[in-house]
């Protein structure tokens, strides 16, 4: 049977869920993560005999260390998912101290691992091209994955974006696309020409031989015209990278990666991409300024007569 202590920290946790959810907008996928965080935290801390509200600083450290350095029934934790616990662990804490049942916060001095500076893969041109060739015909499944696949690198929406899409989000007369983003943020993003002729092509042709008397206005569907799954849309970009060559080398999320640095090389100012990605932070943006450079140098040693690397 759960202690007092047990079903208190019980309550702190749905608290803090509620608050995220309701006054902070996070969406479901950062509150499961959370949540199954915060599980990990409660269990650790079990075997130490302590609450929520009792632990130091070491105790979190030791409890970070103990997911960095693995055992032998778990591997370690890689270093962005230690970032998101850390993140998880002082947003709970600063929300303890801020409803009073905390006088000093634990994770004050808490520091997650450095983030590795890896650069995200990109496509390049003539890969983009071969991977958008590849739904071929007129049926409704081949526009229903080109509509998908152009939709994803004209406008650089996350997998999740694209399968929220409702009909009544595209204006295919005006060129322009409405997402939800993080935390339910909605943005306008132009829709290029192919894409448009994609989506006209889906929505006249394919579309209406997937939807049911049931269906709603989910823009994308599966066979039985219900709205496409995450895990649909990721099966259908895998398929189609294997038949582009490009099998092991992207993901959904390769596209958006791609979208970024080719608008960066064709001149796109920095602050115009962030607000197509829906960044809330510029920094998060500027990774693409160093693949967009990289891009250049890579033209350059290839392509000038006198150019040879340093």
């Amino acid at each position: 049977m759960p202690t007092t202590a047990q079903l208190d920290d019980a309550r702190l946790v749905l608290d803090f869920l509620a608050y995220l959810e309701l006054e902070r907008g996070l969406s479901r996928n950062t509150l499961a993560a959370y949540s199954n965080d915060l599980a990990q935290l409660r269990a650790f801390l079990a075997t130490r005999r302590l609450g929520l509200l009792e632990v130091r600083h070491g105790d979190l450290a030791a409890f970070l260390d103990g997911l960095a350095a693995g055992d032998g029934e778990r591997p370690p934790v890689a270093p962005a998912t230690l970032q998101r616990k850390t993140a998880c662990l002082r947003s709970l804490y600063r929300h303890l101290r801020r409803e009073g049942l905390l006088e000093h916060d634990p994770t004050a001095d808490l520091r997650g691992p450095r983030r590795s500076q890896r650069l995200p893969a990109v496509l390049t041109r003539e890969e983009v091209a071969a991977l958008l060739a590849q739904p071929r015909g007129g049926e409704p499944l081949a526009l229903r994955d080109r509509a998908l696949l152009e939709v994803m690198y004209a406008c650089g929406l996350r997998a999740s974006e694209v399968v929220a899409l409702q009909l009544g989000d595209v204006d295919l007369d005006e060129g322009l696309l409405r997402a939800r983003g993080k935390g339910a943020k909605e943005r306008l993003i132009p829709v290029g020409r192919q894409a448009v002729a994609a989506l006209r092509a889906w929505c006249a042709r394919g579309r209406p031989v997937f939807a049911g008397p049931t269906t709603q206005s989910a823009l994308l569907l599966g066979r039985r015209g219900r709205p496409l799954t995450r895990q649909g849309l990721y099966r259908i970009v895998q398929d189609h990278a294997r038949r582009a060559g490009l099998q092991g080398r992207m993901t959904p999320h390769t596209l958006r990666h791609t979208f970024a640095t080719h608008l960066l090389a064709g001149g796109c100012d920095l602050r115009s991409l962030q607000e197509m990605l829906g960044h809330a932070d510029l920094s998060t943006t500027q990774v693409y300024t160093h693949l967009s450079a990289e891009s250049l140098k890579q033209v350059y040693f290839s392509a000038h007569p006198r150019a040879s690397r340093p």
